[in-house]
């Protein structure tokens, strides 16, 4: 390998003279690995452009970012309902400015 050539990093896999589609075998594999469940979503067209701008913001597919987005909104959630529970145990001990984390997280997200 030549130690002089250096590698751009920011445009590796940008260029479709080099993409290819995986074969259905290594798709499928790599779904079962990563566990990922094809789904078919509707979103309104702003929507869809708004999480494809801001994924490209941050160097993501819109796909990923939707994942990511979804799993920080679900984990929130469950925290949130997991302290409701735990509220309604010991009312005492009850935090509400423990839900401003799941808040900022989601502020995060988006």
């Amino acid at each position: 390998m030549n130690e002089d050539r250096q590698i751009d990093y920011d445009s590796v896999g940008m260029d479709e003279a080099h993409v290819a589609v995986a074969p259905a075998e290594l798709s499928a594999a790599l779904d079962d690995a990563l566990e990922l469940q094809p789904i078919s979503i509707r979103l309104q067209k702003d929507l869809l452009e708004n999480l494809k701008a801001l994924a490209k913001l941050n160097g993501l597919g819109y796909q990923p970012l939707i994942r990511q987005v979804l799993t920080r909104w679900v984990d929130c959630e469950l925290k949130s309902m997991l302290r409701e529970r735990a509220s309604q145990m010991r009312p005492e001990e009850s935090r509400p400015e423990a839900d401003a984390g799941c808040e900022e997280e989601m502020r995060k997200a988006a």
